[in-house]
């Protein structure tokens, strides 16, 4: 089973300043920095899936959901994304590089926003090893399989769209003599009709599938749906997940012959879950999560500005208190000073935040008390002692540190290390 990360553009500067937090003086974005599989080795991930929407501003679609400059489309097509990327090494020669639409950018439009012609030919350019049909994205699943004529009218019209769209593609492909493997996408309102739509894609000649419209679903209705698809069709046919956000429940799903998935979720939780922000290998197998300790930049994050701006909180005391608890950590880290001393100076710091979120005291107690022990686990355990990859090795205390892009992405880099080697031990234990 591969895994593959969706790129969005996710680079760090090598030579960043954690000290006095700045970019190194020479750094220029994308050509200086590094991705994920350049500062580590082996690489976090077997492949790369990068979404036409990301790359390619369609009419109507939100510019917001586009994250490459059309200088850098240009770029990546007259180059292919595999240099465009620098995922074209040896090492990645035979590494799976992937293109799909990205059909969240158009999820609230009547149709795809790209016409299985302009795909064919976006995959073709790119030189991608893999290209996913059109597909327009239904987030109904319904486990009672109601018929057809029984879902809502704009559901069905999804469903056939994505199917009409799968021939298209397929027909082009053979047409054109793409160099890539045609991926068809299955859309469905039930387990059942997923199912039929993925016989639907066989005939079509369809020998990878990719299973779209598995984000919002939970892992219990995930199983149904696969136990369905593997039911109706051919035990050689490839299955690809899309979007899996269940990442950490991977174990649960080496029985239905999954080929390949995708998933952001190990990097995406270094910054934006509430506490399992740093992986770790569980002594007893598995996964293991920490929460990384939070000292924000007094005079950039928003919530502590927007105290100074009222006058709740003073910032030239604010910048004391973030630089004591950076001080006490860095020291910690050193053997220079206690844990207990430590969490103090970083809860005293902590405090803050909590303070410029809320006006309810209860509710702040209540806050810092969770935080508190959250941290003083992180702390206790020292996590980042333990870990050998490339990125804890070269920056130490700085991953554990929740501040600033540079540390956050890495510590998503690392979080894709892990569970990769979990994924490997995963698949071998399963065989």
């Amino acid at each position: 089973m591969k895994f593959l990360y969706s790129d969005t553009q996710d680079y760090v500067d090598p030579a960043y300043d954690f000290i006095n937090d700045r970019n190194s003086p020479t750094r220029e974005r994308y050509w200086g920095d590094v991705y994920a599989h350049e500062l580590m080795k082996p690489a976090p991930y077997d492949g790369l899936l990068v979404s036409m929407s990301a790359i390619r501003q369609a009419e109507g679609v939100s510019s917001s959901k586009v994250r490459y400059s059309t200088k850098e489309e240009q770029r990546m097509l007259r180059d292919g994304a595999r240099k465009f990327l620098r995922y074209d090494g040896p090492a990645f020669k035979d590494s799976m590089l992937m293109g799909d639409c990205g059909a969240f950018a158009y999820v609230d439009h009547d149709k795809p926003a790209y016409s299985p012609e302009e795909v064919v030919e976006f995959y073709t350019e790119a030189g991608f090893t893999h290209g996913v049909s059109p597909d327009h994205i239904i987030f109904d699943c319904d486990l009672a399989n109601p018929k057809p004529d029984e879902v809502a009218p704009a559901t069905l019209a999804r469903y056939k769209i994505t199917l009409a769209n799968a021939q298209a593609f397929m027909d082009l492909v053979r047409e054109t003599g793409a160099p890539f493997e045609p991926m068809g996408a299955v859309q469905g309102w039930s387990p059942e009709s997923m199912a039929q739509a993925a016989v639907h894609l066989e005939h079509m000649g369809y020998k990878y599938l990719a299973i779209g419209g598995l984000v919002p679903l939970k892992v219990e209705v995930i199983h149904v749906v696969l136990q369905a698809l593997r039911k109706a069709i051919k035990s050689e046919t490839k299955i690809h997940l899309l979007g899996f956000a269940k990442a950490d429940k991977i174990h649960e799903f080496t029985g239905y012959g999954i080929t390949s998935f995708d998933s952001t979720s190990p990097l995406i939780r270094a910054f934006k879950d509430a506490k399992a922000n740093y992986y770790i290998d569980s002594p007893g197998g598995g996964l293991d999560y920490y929460t990384a300790i939070r000292i924000p930049q007094a005079i950039e994050n928003s919530r502590l500005v927007q105290g100074i701006k009222r006058g709740i909180f003073s910032a030239e005391d604010l910048q004391r208190r973030e630089q004591k608890a950076l001080i006490a950590l860095r020291s910690f880290d050193r053997g220079e000073e206690s844990a207990s001393r430590t969490l103090t100076a970083v809860m005293d710091y902590h405090r803050f935040l909590v303070e410029g979120e809320s006006e309810d005291i209860a509710r702040q107690e209540k806050e810092l008390a969770k935080m508190k022990d959250m941290v003083g686990r992180t702390l206790q355990d020292a996590p980042w002692k333990r870990c050998k990859c490339d990125v804890c090795s070269a920056v130490g205390v700085e991953v554990i540190i929740f501040r600033s892009s540079n540390r956050n992405k890495r510590r998503g880099f690392h979080n894709l290390g892990v569970y990769h080697k979990h994924l490997q031990t995963t698949m071998e234990n399963a065989q």
